[in-house]
């Protein structure tokens, strides 16, 4: 099965709070994939870092993006995007853009999103989430 990694999960991996590398393994007949917007938001974390952390923070997502494919923003995307903000924006239950992007680049692909947010992503329907443990 495809599983889409939630920045919270690689954040907390890199934090220490949650053993990703462990986590990971146990899962071994699943991939693991990260979409465009999760590497933004992770990155963007690393230009945002003080310089004493600003080194350790980017040789962490560089390891532990390596081996993760990153799934485009597409049209596609785009479209399934538009159609859970609605449904959402309508239900008076938003979350997070790049959650909803998070979402929309799962569904698009068949895939289960894997997050510490679960109330945030169980509004959204059709949307397996696995929150790991």
């Amino acid at each position: 099965m495809a599983i889409v990694l939630d920045a919270d999960v690689l954040i907390r991996g890199e934090k220490g709070s949650f053993d990703l590398k462990n986590w990971l393994a146990t899962r071994s007949d699943d991939q693991f994939e990260v979409a465009a917007i999760t590497v933004a938001e992770l990155w963007h974390g690393v230009e945002r870092a003080t310089a004493p952390y600003r080194a350790r923070r980017q040789q962490y997502l560089e390891a532990v993006l390596a081996p993760l494919p990153t799934i485009p923003y597409t049209e596609q995307t785009a479209r399934e995007h538009a159609r859970i903000w609605a449904e959402l924006e309508a239900a008076g239950k938003m979350i997070g853009y790049y959650e909803i992007i998070v979402a929309a680049t799962a569904l698009e692909r068949g895939s289960d999103v894997a997050s510490f947010n679960r109330k945030h992503f169980d509004l959204v329907n059709g949307l397996n989430v696995i929150e790991p443990t």
